[in-house]
This record gives structure tokens, sequence and C-alpha cells, in this order.
């Protein structure tokens, strides 16, 4: 464990190939307990929504068709919010990759075996983010992205009420912000 704090990377993986693959088949892509606690609290602020709308580019969490925006909410491991690298940069026409993928997280840490399946696999899901994203923005929509390290840890309950509350602001004011982070 010391060394894991000192370096910054995770030691050899201590779970058999069997375990990994029923954990990672564990992993639920909607209805994770932060997305159903988001909107529930969104729900009391009285927002009604679409869930998991697949009629839409990369089927967003939560769709508000009155207000014609999307939240999407993201795991930060799944969507390697803060790793930087050259082969992590993306181009976007409509946004800054930087912007999408700031560097404030600390939740996200590269696997330390089988790095370069790693390294592909957080490329593919952020060209695919953007992608979804662009072509939501391109049809109108307003997008917004709920990172899970903005409403996990302590007083999780008070950040998702701060998150929801910031949402329905850029829900109700916010339209000449088409693309917002929380």
């Amino acid at each position: 464990m010391a060394d894991e704090e000192e370096t910054g990377e995770a030691g050899p993986d201590t779970l058999t190939a069997e375990q990994r693959h029923k954990n990672m088949a564990a992993i639920r892509s909607t209805g994770g307990k932060l997305e159903v606690a988001l909107r529930s609290q969104l729900f009391s602020f009285g927002f009604r929504f679409r869930k998991n709308d697949k009629r839409l580019c990369g089927s967003p969490d939560i769709v508000f068709p009155h207000y014609k925006a999307v939240i999407f909410v993201n795991g930060c491991f799944w969507h390697a919010h803060g790793w930087r690298s050259e082969a992590s940069l993306i181009k976007s026409s409509l946004l800054e990759e930087p912007v999408l993928y700031s560097l404030s997280c600390g939740k996200f840490r590269m696997p330390a075996t089988n790095t370069e399946f790693w390294q592909n696999k957080f490329t593919r899901n952020r060209e695919r983010d953007i992608r979804d994203v662009e072509k939501l923005l391109a049809g109108g929509w307003r997008v917004g992205i709920v990172w899970e390290c903005s409403i996990t840890g302590r007083r999780r309950t008070e950040k998702i009420r701060t998150v929801a509350e910031k949402i329905s602001l850029w829900l109700e004011e916010g339209y000449a912000e088409p693309f917002r982070e929380f």
C-alpha cells in the first residue's frame, strides 16, 4: 500500500481472472445508485424526465424534453476523468478536449496491468463520448455531464442536492450554456 501511495500506481491484480470477470460483469451501465439518487433529487424539485432514451445519441441517463436538455452521469474510471496522455488527446470541432476531461479528478487511476488495452479502451470511450455530445449539440440539445467525483465521498447526500440545484438553474436559466460539467 505504501508503494501505491508513493508511485500513484496500483500493484498487481490480486484477483483471479474468474473473480475479475465476475466483478466487471456486475457493473451496471444504467440505474446505478448515484444516478438514481440524482434523479430522485431532481424529481423532488419538480422536474419530469425520461431515463436512458435510446432514441438519442448515447442514450443519455436523464432527458428533459421540455428543456431540450440531457444529462450523462459519468463514472470517473470508465470515462477516464483526469487521465492525460498524448494518446488520450481527442480533437473535437465543438468542444475543447480539456473541458470534457478536466484534470481535477483523483478517482481515476490507470490499471497497472494490460495498460495498452486500457489506454485503447479509454481513448475509444472518449471518442464515443465526444461524438455523442457533438451530435446532441448539433441537434439543438443542451448537454450536461455529472462526474462521479462531484457526487461521491463525504456528505454524498449534500453533494447530490447541490449538483441537482446547479442542474436546476442550468435548466431554467442556462439557455446560453449548451454544454456544462457538474
